[in-house]
Protein backbone atom coordinates (compact mmCIF):
# COMPACT_ATOMS: atom_id res chain seq x y z
CA UNK A 1 0.00 0.00 0.00
CA UNK A 2 0.98 3.88 -0.46
CA UNK A 3 3.22 5.03 2.32
CA UNK A 4 1.92 8.80 1.45
CA UNK A 5 -0.98 9.62 3.18
CA UNK A 6 -3.16 12.91 3.52
CA UNK A 7 -4.74 13.99 7.10
CA UNK A 8 -8.20 14.71 6.61
CA UNK A 9 -7.80 18.02 7.55
CA UNK A 10 -4.95 18.42 4.36
CA UNK A 11 -7.58 16.26 2.13
CA UNK A 12 -10.05 18.78 2.67
CA UNK A 13 -7.64 21.58 2.03
CA UNK A 14 -6.72 20.10 -1.70
CA UNK A 15 -10.54 18.71 -2.19
CA UNK A 16 -11.06 22.62 -1.64
CA UNK A 17 -8.37 23.84 -3.94
CA UNK A 18 -9.08 21.93 -6.46
CA UNK A 19 -12.82 22.92 -6.45
CA UNK A 20 -11.72 26.26 -7.41
CA UNK A 21 -9.64 25.37 -9.92
CA UNK A 22 -11.97 22.97 -11.35
CA UNK A 23 -14.15 25.78 -11.48
CA UNK A 24 -11.99 27.80 -13.44
CA UNK A 25 -11.50 25.02 -16.01
CA UNK A 26 -15.16 24.53 -16.10
CA UNK A 27 -15.80 28.13 -16.95
CA UNK A 28 -13.10 27.96 -19.89
CA UNK A 29 -14.53 24.76 -21.25
CA UNK A 30 -18.27 26.11 -21.68
CA UNK A 31 -16.23 29.07 -23.55
CA UNK A 32 -14.73 26.86 -25.70
CA UNK A 33 -18.12 24.95 -26.15
CA UNK A 34 -20.54 27.59 -25.68
CA UNK A 35 -22.48 25.03 -23.64
CA UNK A 36 -23.28 24.46 -19.97
CA UNK A 37 -20.55 22.73 -18.10
CA UNK A 38 -21.85 21.04 -15.04
CA UNK A 39 -18.79 19.42 -12.83
CA UNK A 40 -18.29 17.08 -9.96
CA UNK A 41 -16.65 17.44 -6.34
CA UNK A 42 -13.32 16.08 -6.31
CA UNK A 43 -12.51 13.43 -5.03
CA UNK A 44 -8.37 12.45 -3.84
CA UNK A 45 -6.87 9.38 -3.36
CA UNK A 46 -3.48 7.65 -3.35
CA UNK A 47 -3.31 4.51 -4.92
CA UNK A 48 -0.52 2.40 -6.26
CA UNK A 49 -0.31 2.55 -10.08
CA UNK A 50 -1.74 -0.93 -10.55
CA UNK A 51 -4.67 -0.32 -8.34
CA UNK A 52 -5.56 2.93 -10.56
CA UNK A 53 -7.61 1.85 -13.48
CA UNK A 54 -9.41 -0.43 -10.37
CA UNK A 55 -9.79 3.25 -8.25
CA UNK A 56 -10.79 5.15 -11.62
CA UNK A 57 -13.33 2.81 -12.13
CA UNK A 58 -15.19 2.63 -9.02
CA UNK A 59 -14.73 7.18 -9.14
CA UNK A 60 -16.48 6.69 -12.67
CA UNK A 61 -18.25 3.76 -13.11
CA UNK A 62 -17.23 3.30 -16.88
CA UNK A 63 -17.11 -0.08 -18.07
CA UNK A 64 -16.74 0.32 -22.01
CA UNK A 65 -13.80 1.64 -23.76
CA UNK A 66 -12.27 5.38 -23.64
CA UNK A 67 -10.45 8.04 -25.36
CA UNK A 68 -7.93 9.25 -23.18
CA UNK A 69 -5.63 12.39 -23.88
CA UNK A 70 -2.31 13.14 -22.10
CA UNK A 71 -0.29 16.15 -20.97
CA UNK A 72 2.53 16.21 -18.84
CA UNK A 73 3.40 19.33 -16.39
CA UNK A 74 6.53 20.23 -14.30
CA UNK A 75 8.00 22.16 -11.74
CA UNK A 76 9.42 20.62 -8.84
CA UNK A 77 5.86 19.30 -8.30
CA UNK A 78 5.78 17.23 -11.41
CA UNK A 79 2.88 14.99 -13.12
CA UNK A 80 0.70 14.31 -15.72
CA UNK A 81 -3.02 15.38 -16.38
CA UNK A 82 -4.89 12.69 -18.00
CA UNK A 83 -8.28 13.47 -19.75
CA UNK A 84 -10.78 10.39 -20.25
CA UNK A 85 -13.78 9.94 -21.75
CA UNK A 86 -16.29 7.24 -22.83
CA UNK A 87 -15.14 6.93 -26.58
CA UNK A 88 -19.09 6.98 -27.25
CA UNK A 89 -18.92 10.74 -25.74
CA UNK A 90 -16.37 12.04 -28.45
CA UNK A 91 -18.84 11.73 -31.14
CA UNK A 92 -21.73 13.07 -29.37
CA UNK A 93 -19.55 15.61 -28.54
CA UNK A 94 -18.41 16.46 -32.01
CA UNK A 95 -22.14 16.79 -33.04
CA UNK A 96 -23.10 18.70 -30.78
CA UNK A 97 -20.09 21.20 -31.54
CA UNK A 98 -19.85 20.97 -35.42
CA UNK A 99 -22.58 18.96 -36.36
CA UNK A 100 -21.62 15.67 -38.42
CA UNK A 101 -18.26 16.18 -40.53
CA UNK A 102 -18.75 17.52 -43.94
CA UNK A 103 -16.58 14.64 -45.01
CA UNK A 104 -16.65 11.45 -43.07
CA UNK A 105 -13.11 10.13 -44.08
CA UNK A 106 -12.26 13.80 -41.95
CA UNK A 107 -14.42 12.74 -39.04
CA UNK A 108 -11.62 10.64 -37.08
CA UNK A 109 -9.03 13.72 -37.17
CA UNK A 110 -12.40 16.49 -36.63
CA UNK A 111 -13.18 13.78 -33.00
CA UNK A 112 -9.20 13.48 -32.18
CA UNK A 113 -8.17 17.64 -32.48
CA UNK A 114 -11.52 18.44 -30.44
CA UNK A 115 -10.58 16.10 -27.48
CA UNK A 116 -6.85 17.61 -27.48
CA UNK A 117 -8.33 20.71 -27.31
CA UNK A 118 -10.51 19.61 -24.27
CA UNK A 119 -7.85 18.06 -22.59
CA UNK A 120 -6.04 21.06 -23.62
CA UNK A 121 -8.36 23.51 -21.41
CA UNK A 122 -9.00 20.87 -18.44
CA UNK A 123 -5.35 20.25 -17.68
CA UNK A 124 -4.00 23.60 -18.35
CA UNK A 125 -6.52 25.59 -16.24
CA UNK A 126 -6.81 22.79 -13.45
CA UNK A 127 -3.27 22.32 -13.23
CA UNK A 128 -2.25 25.92 -12.86
CA UNK A 129 -4.78 26.61 -10.77
CA UNK A 130 -4.06 24.32 -8.12
CA UNK A 131 -0.03 25.02 -8.46
CA UNK A 132 -0.37 28.53 -8.21
CA UNK A 133 -1.78 27.85 -4.55
CA UNK A 134 1.71 26.31 -3.61
CA UNK A 135 3.75 29.17 -5.45
CA UNK A 136 4.53 27.17 -8.67
CA UNK A 137 4.21 27.70 -11.70
CA UNK A 138 4.23 24.61 -13.95
CA UNK A 139 5.75 24.15 -17.53
CA UNK A 140 3.27 22.17 -19.81
CA UNK A 141 4.49 19.64 -22.90
CA UNK A 142 2.07 19.80 -25.60
CA UNK A 143 -1.39 17.28 -25.26
CA UNK A 144 -1.34 13.86 -27.17
CA UNK A 145 -3.45 10.93 -27.71
CA UNK A 146 -2.49 8.20 -25.37
CA UNK A 147 -5.33 6.14 -26.88
CA UNK A 148 -8.32 5.86 -28.44
CA UNK A 149 -11.36 3.40 -27.75
CA UNK A 150 -9.21 0.92 -25.47
CA UNK A 151 -9.92 -0.08 -22.03
CA UNK A 152 -9.42 1.62 -18.61
CA UNK A 153 -6.56 -1.15 -17.87
CA UNK A 154 -4.81 0.06 -21.16
CA UNK A 155 -4.71 3.83 -19.88
CA UNK A 156 -2.94 2.50 -16.68
CA UNK A 157 -0.06 -0.20 -18.67
CA UNK A 158 3.05 0.10 -16.14
CA UNK A 159 5.18 0.56 -19.93
CA UNK A 160 2.99 3.54 -20.34
CA UNK A 161 3.17 5.62 -16.62
CA UNK A 162 6.21 4.49 -14.63
CA UNK A 163 5.16 5.04 -11.37
CA UNK A 164 4.54 2.84 -8.72
CA UNK A 165 2.37 5.60 -6.44
CA UNK A 166 -0.15 7.87 -8.17
CA UNK A 167 -1.93 10.34 -6.44
CA UNK A 168 -5.70 10.67 -8.24
CA UNK A 169 -7.17 13.95 -8.22
CA UNK A 170 -10.63 13.02 -10.22
CA UNK A 171 -13.01 15.28 -11.19
CA UNK A 172 -15.65 15.42 -13.99
CA UNK A 173 -17.21 17.61 -16.70
CA UNK A 174 -20.26 17.20 -18.64
CA UNK A 175 -22.31 18.70 -21.18
CA UNK A 176 -26.10 19.58 -19.31
CA UNK A 177 -27.75 16.72 -21.37
CA UNK A 178 -24.90 14.18 -20.06
CA UNK A 179 -24.19 13.08 -23.55
CA UNK A 180 -20.75 14.15 -23.11
CA UNK A 181 -18.51 13.47 -19.47
CA UNK A 182 -14.78 13.77 -19.36
CA UNK A 183 -12.87 12.83 -16.36
CA UNK A 184 -9.72 14.86 -15.66
CA UNK A 185 -7.10 12.82 -13.43
CA UNK A 186 -4.48 14.44 -12.07
CA UNK A 187 -1.66 11.57 -11.87
CA UNK A 188 1.83 12.26 -9.91
CA UNK A 189 4.98 10.73 -9.23
CA UNK A 190 5.54 9.46 -5.44
CA UNK A 191 8.30 12.42 -4.85
CA UNK A 192 5.95 15.01 -6.11
CA UNK A 193 2.98 13.27 -4.06
CA UNK A 194 5.93 14.22 -0.69
CA UNK A 195 6.29 17.62 -1.81
CA UNK A 196 2.40 18.38 -2.20
CA UNK A 197 2.01 17.06 0.54
CA UNK A 198 4.77 19.77 2.59
CA UNK A 199 3.05 22.27 0.60
CA UNK A 200 -0.67 21.67 1.95
CA UNK A 201 1.11 21.49 5.66
CA UNK A 202 2.88 24.88 5.02
CA UNK A 203 -0.44 26.37 3.74
CA UNK A 204 -2.48 25.19 6.45
CA UNK A 205 0.00 26.04 9.34
CA UNK A 206 -0.23 29.63 7.55
CA UNK A 207 -3.79 30.01 8.55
Amino acid sequence: MPEIVFTEEQRDALQEIANLAMGQAATRLARLLDAFIELSVPVVRVVEVSEAAAALREMTGIDESVTAVRQGFRADIKGEGLVICRSSGVEHLCAFVDGPCADPADEADCQRELMLDVANVLTGACVASILEQFDRTPVFSPPSMLGEKISLDDVFQSDVLAWKVALLLEVNFALEDQSFRAHLVMLMAEDSIRRVNEAIAALLSSL
